[in-house]
């Protein structure tokens, strides 16, 4: 045998020893693949697969509407009668009362020039109280102890507005004692009654005014008088074409 066949032939130990190292590294290689590495974490340290639960959203409570208390409704104090003030009522206004004739005096006021009959009178009341008082629509005038009626009204002279005294104020009417009629027959007072917040009522005693200067006067079934007025000129506009 030359050199050479001793060498590629391989002895049994030369066998053996490399059977063992192969199984050596083959079991280091299964121990690193299947083992954690260095840098795993522990079990413990992974992550759980289980979902973390969404946070909850809390819906905000709807506010409570709460309905503002009304306010109390409290009636004004119907206003009482003042000194004097026989007959009165409640205002149609509900702050006034109607005068009465112990609230007011009464004047009348002659508008003819001097030396000619006297056929148009201004009536003046003035609230002589010490409370605010309201004449309503007109007076109801007698002229005389003769009178078969009141005085008829001049219906185009309401002023669609309530005369309303404070006191030392003053409202106005016009009278035309005669009117050019018949029955003709001399009056020596002039005297009237005031109407109440109701139409055709009437509110305490008549109340009788002097005559202006004269003794009597010459009247007839063609007298007239206005409303009550605040403005005198006003008043007379009504008559003293007449």
């Amino acid at each position: 045998m030359n050199a050479s066949d001793s060498t590629n032939r391989t002895s049994p130990r030369s066998w053996k020893s490399y059977a063992l190292g192969a199984a050596a590294c083959a079991a280091l290689l299964a121990a690193t693949a299947c083992g954690p590495g260095a840098g795993d974490p522990e079990p413990s340290d992974r992550p759980s697969s289980t979902a973390s639960p969404k946070p909850t959203t809390a819906t905000p409570a709807a506010p409570t509407a709460t309905t503002p208390a009304k306010p109390g409704t409290t009636a004004p104090a119907t206003p009482t009668a003042g000194p004097g003030g026989t007959g009165g009522t409640s205002g149609g206004d509900g702050t006034t009362v109607a005068c009465a004739k112990g609230d007011l005096s009464l004047a009348a006021t002659n508008e003819d020039d001097k030396g000619r009959p006297v056929r148009h009178l201004l009536l003046t009341l003035t609230n002589v109280g010490s409370r605010k008082c309201t004449v309503y629509n007109y007076p109801y005038v007698q002229m005389g102890a003769d009178a078969q009626a009141p005085v008829a009204v001049i219906e185009d002279s309401d002023p669609k507005a309530l005369a309303t005294l404070a006191p030392g104020e003053k409202a106005y009417a016009a009278l035309l004692v005669s009117g050019g009629h018949r029955d003709t027959y001399e009056a020596g007072y002039v005297s009237l009654s005031l109407q109440g917040p109701r139409p055709g009522s009437h509110v305490g005693e008549s109340i009788r005014a002097e005559l202006p200067g004269i003794d009597t006067l010459t009247v007839d079934d063609g007298g007239r008088v206005t409303y009550w007025m605040t403005a005198s000129g006003l008043a007379l506009r009504f008559i003293m074409s007449s």
